[in-house]
């Protein structure tokens, strides 16, 4: 099984109620089982909301409200729907602080990046589930 960011799919879950619909990643899938993930939807979130970053050991959003607990529930929901349906592979929205894989927004909201990973990809990898962002395919 797949997890894949509901955003990559056209799924309108994005800070600022958008999608990031992906068509190279909609070809991959196909024929394939795969399920829609929206980590921070999933930890108690609303769609449209501020745009957050991590910043050291928080998740902060650009209006300062610290937003950790909802990105914490959301990673831990996703690990938990990940063992019941068996996921051994994720294709998560690069650069997000749920799901970048590799790289994240330094959490200045300047648009720097820096090395690390979204709570959530960084959870899946510790469980042993292949993380690959919609540019690695």
């Amino acid at each position: 099984m797949i997890l894949v960011s509901s955003c990559l799919i056209g799924m309108s879950c994005r800070y600022d109620g958008s999608d990031n619909k992906d068509d190279k990643v909609l070809n991959y899938l196909e024929g394939k089982d795969w399920m829609p993930i929206c980590p921070e939807q999933m930890g108690g979130l609303k769609t449209p909301r501020n745009p957050a970053e991590i910043t050291k050991d928080k998740v902060a959003s650009n209006s300062g409200e610290d937003v950790t607990a909802e990105f914490i529930r959301g990673a831990d929901e996703v690990v938990r729907l990940a063992r019941m349906v068996g996921a051994t592979q994720a294709i998560l929205k690069s650069r997000s602080p749920s799901c970048g894989s590799g790289q994240i927004y330094d959490g200045t909201f300047s648009k720097v990046l820096v090395q690390g990973d979204g709570l959530t990809a960084r959870a899946l990898k510790k469980m042993g589930v292949c993380v690959i962002s919609e540019e690695d395919l």
